[in-house]
């Protein structure tokens, strides 16, 4: 059996915006355990089957479509990487981009950034750039430094490359159980994770081997919840900086995920 070698070195390849020019940046991203929860399923009357993304490299989703983007960036020649965060994203561009040998900065709201997260950051190398503001705030001022410097931005919003790779994760469940499942929950923050996930499922069930779709059930933190509440939260609150996000940048296509699928959107609590 060939020992699996991250997503671009796998048959997930084809459905990637690679060409046979672009380096496989890569830190063995993907192939994460799906597996079946006995307490949920006894709690809920379903086969509840969990996806372990913290098994990825840097413990979250965000490696699925970082591989990409930086495998891109290093493939245009790009000699830095800048991206906003409160903690996943960081951790993964910089790592990411240490393992492709360029330079990375991340801007981060002062006081809310996971540090656990952070501390990967540092690690790789990152130049960290911390904002007084929200995340909201650190990606508006990452836009505009891509926009006036040579820098490729990286976050995931209006990036098909991050969207392209976090497709995958779909893919990888429809392969292990033979079908979509019957609901895919999740929780959202800045919705490109929802978003990429359902355009998975949807590209399957075009192209095979999928025959059904899933519904999607997205949650939010019931103090950080503007896709509950239909408008933005101008001060998100939650433990979960993760998805402490008061105005998500891919609304649309999170709404779209949920409304196509027939889904749902709900709010939880920090304690729940």
């Amino acid at each position: 059996m060939t020992p699996w070698q991250g997503l671009i070195n796998s048959a997930y390849r084809t459905r990637l915006p690679v060409t046979d020019r672009t380096p496989a940046v890569s830190l063995h991203e993907g192939n994460t355990p799906l597996l079946r929860s006995a307490y949920l399923s006894r709690l809920t009357g379903c086969d509840v089957r969990l996806k372990n993304e913290g098994a990825n490299p840097t413990g979250s989703f965000k490696d699925r479509g970082m591989t990409v983007a930086i495998s891109r960036a290093a493939e245009a020649g790009a000699e830095a990487v800048i991206c906003a965060s409160t903690g996943n994203t960081s951790a993964s561009a910089a790592a990411y981009a240490a393992r492709a040998g360029i330079g990375s900065a991340v801007l981060v709201p002062r006081g809310h950034v996971a540090l656990g997260k952070l501390g990967q950051t540092v690690r790789h190398g990152a130049r960290i750039i911390e904002v007084d503001g929200t995340f909201d705030d650190c990606l508006r001022a990452a836009r505009d430094l891509a926009d006036r410097h040579p820098v490729a931005l990286v976050n995931s919003v209006g990036n098909e490359l991050r969207l392209s790779g976090q497709r995958t994760v779909a893919y990888e469940i429809v392969d292990a159980l033979g079908d979509a499942p019957d609901v895919h929950c999740l929780p959202v923050g800045n919705g490109g994770n929802v978003t990429a996930t359902w355009q998975g499922y949807r590209a399957y069930r075009t192209e095979g081997p999928a025959t059904r779709l899933p519904r999607m059930w997205g949650f939010q933190a019931a103090g950080a919840a503007p896709l509950v509440h239909g408008k933005p939260v101008s001060r998100p609150e939650t433990l979960a900086s993760a998805i402490r996000v008061g105005e998500p940048a891919t609304w649309q296509g999170a709404v779209a995920a949920r409304d196509e699928s027939g889904g749902l959107f709900a709010a939880v609590t920090d304690e729940q």
